[in-house]
């Protein structure tokens, strides 16, 4: 079969085409601004790339064209495809479908952590020898890449997003799925330009729920006031919990970031990396308790965590000039920030650190939580904020305004070579600066490094 797929850079659509490529299928793709690190992947594959959306794509004839959540009404080729009468999916149903009918489905949700504890997760099967499937929304670095599949194998690893599936179907993504392991991760309001407010999400994230067989597990933290509701609407399967009070725990850290791992109120060995923060150690709980439903012993997948590498664009350390080190972190709601910067001040002690944020979600855009912004920026000693006046990303609210509360530590700007500048004046040896946006931010960690090495 000829698959189709528009929006095929995307990192859920690029994966979900290679997945198809390694079913078998014919797969072709389009895209806006056709972009690697996808790309690259996709062309690998031998799958053709059209730069932007024409009608005349038409002429290519596919058995079925598969929808990105990129693409709306006024899209001209998505207007030719309604206007021929040719027919169309979701790439959610289309995986729903084709693919995870016979496979155990691994679904990692929540606000947070989704793509960490899916690439944890996937680690611990891979080094117990059962060589996954999976569709990540990012690179683990263990894993070299985003998606894999082979139709021999049964578990398939799957980052459950709650964003919408289609402009023509407005359910979360994951009801498509129907996990027998479920991984609730957290629950916070997002998305605002999809939903009204959080019960509308906890609603999605019950519609998950009814799809989780009476065989399944559902991990979710001890302690959520917006899960706790979610699970009191109705709850048919067996229900594990992490964190404080919860049947898998975590011990504090030590100096070296090892904690111990409680399973039951009995140790079950402890976990040694390089990892930061307290949410990363509650992603390895809900990781050990996901594998261990398809038969990973605890102790098995403690030592895969012990060797797990990490994720791109999770505190990846892009490079070190002149004692100034320079990350780049996914972070952009609040509660991540906040806890990205609490795992980095705890590794790093009295050593500076520079906060540079761009907010180019649609919520931060939209400004629905920039109030609690200088909370979670506190753990920072300056904070450079970048906020573009015009154009696609341009805010709706004034960053410095925002962030008065932060006083003289907080600065914004409009223009990036402006910020590399400032921030590059601003550091000094042994500063720690740490980049965090959902974006490629102009490509400032490559700037941020030239600008330090050259001294500006």
């Amino acid at each position: 079969m000829h698959l189709h797929i528009l929006g095929i850079c995307g990192t859920f659509m690029g994966g979900l085409a290679l997945i198809a490529r390694a079913a078998g299928h014919k797969v072709t793709g389009c895209d806006a601004g056709v972009y690697p690190p996808m790309s690259t992947q996709l062309a690998e594959q031998g799958i053709e790339l059209i730069e932007g959306f024409g009608a005349e794509q038409l002429a290519l004839k596919p058995d079925l064209y598969v929808i990105g959540n990129v693409v709306s009404r006024g899209n001209p080729l998505m207007e030719a495809i309604l206007e021929s009468g040719a027919r169309y999916v979701s790439g959610p149903q289309w995986l729903g479908d084709n693919i995870l009918p016979d496979a155990h489905v691994l679904a990692v949700a929540g606000t947070h952590g989704k793509t960490t504890t899916s690439s944890m997760l996937a680690w611990v099967l891979e080094a117990a020898g059962m060589a996954p499937n999976f569709l990540i929304g990012g690179v683990a670095q263990d894993l070299h890449v985003s998606a894999r599949y082979d139709p021999a194998r049964r578990p398939f690893v799957i980052e459950a997003d709650e964003y919408d599936t289609a402009f023509f179907d407005k359910r979360s993504k994951f009801v498509h799925y129907r996990p027998r392991t479920a991984i609730l991760n957290n629950l916070e309001y997002d998305h605002a330009d999809i939903f009204p407010d959080l019960a509308a999400i906890e609603t999605q994230f019950h519609h998950l729920v009814r799809t989780i067989p009476g065989s399944g597990r559902i991990i979710r933290p001890a302690q959520s006031d917006a899960l706790d509701r979610v699970i009191a609407r109705g709850c048919w399967s067996d229900t594990v919990t992490f964190g404080p009070d919860g049947q898998w725990q975590a011990s504090a850290p030590d100096a070296d970031g090892a904690f111990g791992v409680v399973r039951a109120g009995k140790a079950a060995g402890t976990v040694r990396w390089n990892l930061t923060g307290e949410h990363n150690r509650m992603n390895a709980l809900a990781a050990l308790a996901a594998a261990e439903h398809v038969g990973v012993p605890v102790e098995q997948g403690i030592d895969a965590l012990t060797r797990f590498a990490g994720v791109k664009r999770r505190m990846e350390l892009r490079g070190t000039v002149n004692g100034v080190k320079v990350y780049d972190d996914f972070a952009h709601h609040p509660t991540a920030i906040a806890t990205t910067l609490e795992g980095l001040r705890r590794q790093v002690g009295a050593s500076r650190i520079l906060a540079v944020l761009e907010p180019r979600s649609n919520t931060m855009k939209l400004g629905t939580m920039a109030a609690r912004l200088p909370q979670a920026l506190a753990d920072a000693d300056l904070v450079f904020c970048f906020g573009a006046n015009a154009g696609k990303h341009a805010l709706g609210w004034n960053p410095g305004e925002v962030l008065a509360p932060l006083g003289e530590r907080a600065s914004s700007y409009d223009d990036i070579g402006a910020l590399v500048d400032a921030v590059a004046k601003a550091a000094r040896p042994g500063d720690q600066v740490l980049v965090m946006s959902n974006g490629g931010f102009g490509g400032i960690h490559g700037k941020l490094l030239d600008a330090l090495q050259a001294g500006r």
